[in-house]
């Protein structure tokens, strides 16, 4: 394929930055921009090594010493020829860099076309190429974890062990029908399902964990609610270990959504703080407290905050009225580091489990964790083995329809033409999910997604 070349690096300053180069001639035009000290051509040196030189621009003039490797094809990651330069981190060095790279006859690399390639040659799958995207995107170590494992190959496995069981009965199928004067054995119809049941059972379950691995990689939506002064603000600084909220003991100082990123436990909480629920006749407030339930409905969890040192009021009550258009809902009771005046045993009996915190001096804290952990377990797939897209869970939900539509197809008596015509319906839902059958516009939307140089 005709060079590519691009800046995989930020362009900010920095103590390294990276750029790219990959496909036909590759290794002449690094000779170009590169000039080892020790006066060997850089195409000369051993592979995947780096090399110590000069960095020149397109007039071939020194701009920088840096260090480069070349990785021939097919073993590098675009599966071509390709090399990478370390430079310090100028942008204009990089700039100047790229450039001379343009001139020698690359052109610029769009949005992804790196790990494009690599798909395109054979040294990853869709599945793997999309993990990709999820690594650099990763907020959480949970997230990462997946992401590394599905580049590994975890996920990609699954999926080709299901295509394959699927492909051994159509393809013997098949084979019986167009070569009848063969001595080939049929398939009988308890291996047919015994393979289709297993199949579904294990489509299910990958199922299982989209809901999981969407909220591993986008966050989980959560709402943090009450009347106004319980500390819901307080509770947003203690969690996130840093003042983001104004703090004040006039009720009403949050007056809008405020919104942040905390991880907690392993999941990734994105917290919006919301104005007090109360009647207020100030339009602004007023504002606020639509806002606040209009998120509740939006949220996966409702952290519903009460004054663990006051009674109950109507307001308390609207906001647990409001809380319960989330998901889930955890009454969270605050100011634990005050005289209480709400019962323990009552609230239990009324709302379930009841955390006591004190974002104050942050006691409670930790509970309040592994109380969230609890409303949304981790489950039991292994890292990589989640879904964390629409578009594998799709395939996945088709590739379980087909199945079971020729399952019930088999019961029903159906000859077996009918069974396996779903079977390859299966088939090819598997094949676009790990790109053996997938449609150009449906890889340009996925590597869309890529930043430049990757």
């Amino acid at each position: 394929m005709e060079p590519i070349a691009a800046i995989a690096t930020p362009t900010l300053p920095s103590a390294i930055g990276i750029v790219r180069l990959s496909g036909e001639g590759a290794f002449s035009m690094a000779d170009r921009v590169f000039r080892p000290v020790d006066g060997e051509k850089l195409s000369a040196h051993t592979p995947r090594k780096m090399i110590y030189g000069a960095v020149l621009d397109k007039n071939g003039t020194v701009i920088d010493f840096a260090l480069a490797v070349i990785f021939p094809a097919p073993h590098s990651y675009t599966g071509e020829d390709s090399a990478e330069f370390q430079c310090h981190g100028s942008p204009v060095v990089l700039n100047e860099l790229l450039q001379a790279l343009f001139r020698s006859g690359a052109r610029q690399a769009q949005a992804g076309e790196f790990t494009k390639r690599a798909f395109l040659n054979g040294r990853m799958d869709l599945l793997q190429a999309e993990s990709v995207v999820d690594l650099i995107d990763a907020e959480s170590a949970q997230a990462a974890r997946n992401a590394v494992g599905q580049l590994d190959g975890v996920l990609s496995r699954r999926i080709d062990a299901i295509y394959e069981g699927l492909m051994a009965i159509v393809s013997r199928f098949y084979a019986v029908v167009d070569y009848p004067d063969e001595d080939i054995e049929p398939v009988q119809k308890e291996q047919i399902v015994s393979t289709l049941q297993k199949a579904r059972q294990q489509l299910s379950e990958l199922l299982s964990t989209f809901d999981r691995g969407k909220i591993l990689k986008t966050g989980l939506p959560t709402v943090i609610l009450g009347r106004p002064n319980v500390g819901k603000s307080s509770l947003l600084n203690a969690l996130l270990g840093y003042d983001r909220a104004i703090v004040t003991d006039v009720a009403g100082t949050t007056r809008d959504t405020v919104e942040e990123k905390v991880p907690l436990g392993g999941l990734l909480l994105r917290l919006i703080d919301t104005a007090g629920i109360r009647s207020t006749n100030d339009q602004v407030e007023q504002i606020g407290v639509e806002r606040a339930k209009a998120a509740a409905k939006a949220a996966a969890l409702a952290l519903v905050v009460l004054d663990g040192s006051a009674a109950l009021t109507e307001e308390d009550e609207a906001a647990l009225v409001a809380a319960g258009q989330a998901e889930k809902r955890l009454v969270v009771v605050n100011k634990g580091d005050l005289p209480q005046a709400l019962s323990q045993e009552e609230l239990c009996h009324r709302f379930g489990e009841i955390v006591f915190v004190s974002a104050r001096d942050g006691s409670g804290i930790k509970s309040l964790e592994t109380a969230v952990l609890s409303l949304f377990p981790a489950g039991s797939a292994a890292p990589g083995e989640l879904l964390t897209n629409a578009r594998q869970a799709n395939a996945v939900y088709r590739a379980k329809e087909a199945i079971e539509s020729a399952i019930a197809a088999l019961t029903a008596g159906l000859t077996p033409d009918a069974v396996l015509s779903d079977g390859e319906i299966a088939l090819s839902a598997l094949g676009e999910l790990n790109g053996k059958e997938v449609r150009e516009d449906l890889v340009a939307t996925i590597f869309s997604r890529f930043c430049v140089g990757k």
